[in-house]
């Protein structure tokens, strides 16, 4: 199941603020006497309902500017995130958390993910989060290999925009004993980042113009990756945010990767 934390925030931020409201403007404000002085507070002892009334009323008061920051922070400024599997290898991997920027493609309301405000646009080579567009209630991470008119193609699992070849860098292998899967450093249009290919995979080839507000997006690890080429095109009110750094690596069960903290996202 698929917690919506953004629809969380903005049910604790309306349910907290309304109590708070309600006890500030009707219940707690201070009476006063004609001659201006506060009227003594009663003495008598309160009912197990009043009781209740003033612990919710002062949890209310805690709480609703603490979840308003966190709302404001996780939906306008940034995101964490954490990477569930290898198809972004070897750029991010599994057990990466990564924080990703909410504002680089335009200010969205949380919940409703509606642009209010344009910023930019997801250039070629960026890392984005996105809405996958089967179920927008999951979130994927891909890089951008072709942005609106372009037309992409894939020859040979080498990549090819607007029918020239991406550069490629020369090849390595990824670990000992998998010599069948390679390392390559891919130029992108400028953005230089390493692209994993399985030698045991058959190349499966393709041309495609991407139309317009849509994005073309492919996992780094070419050949373990279920990205554009299955499902189609990322549409612009589907974007999250771009990936920024990574600030932890944890997989259950193991002891945290600290040379992964800092680690910029290219």
């Amino acid at each position: 199941m698929n917690i919506d934390f953004s629809l969380i925030l903005v049910i604790a931020v309306l349910v907290t603020g309304v109590i708070w409201a309600f006890d500030a403007l009707f219940v707690a404000s201070p009476k006063t006497a004609s001659n201006g002085d506060e009227i003594a507070a009663e003495t008598e002892s309160k009912s197990p309902l009043h009781s209740l009334y003033d612990m919710i009323a002062e949890f209310s008061r805690f709480l609703f500017p603490v979840v308003l920051i966190v709302l404001i922070l996780r939906g306008f400024i940034a995101e964490p995130f954490r990477i569930p599997s290898g198809s972004m290898l070897p750029s991010l991997e599994v057990g990466d958390f990564i924080l990703v920027s909410k504002f680089s493609y335009g200010i969205r309301l949380p919940v409703l993910n509606k642009k209010i405000v344009d910023l930019g646009a997801p250039e070629r080579g960026d890392v984005i989060v996105f809405k996958y567009p089967e179920d927008p209630s999951i979130d994927y991470i891909k890089r951008v290999v072709g942005v609106p008119g372009d037309k992409v193609a894939y020859y040979n699992k080498k990549l090819h925009i607007n029918d020239q070849p991406v550069e490629l860098g020369e090849t390595s292998t990824y670990q000992p004993g998998y010599d069948h899967i390679v390392r390559q450093m891919e130029n992108l249009t400028g953005i230089e980042h390493e692209v994993l290919v399985n030698n045991m995979y058959p190349a499966v080839d393709f041309v495609i113009t991407v139309p317009e507000n849509k994005y073309f997006v492919m996992g780094d690890n070419r050949d373990n990756s279920r990205d554009s080429r299955f499902w189609g095109f990322v549409p612009d009110e589907n974007l999250v945010g771009r990936a920024m750094v990574v600030w932890l690596n944890w997989e259950f069960g193991k002891w945290p990767r600290w040379g992964r903290i800092g680690t910029v996202i290219d």
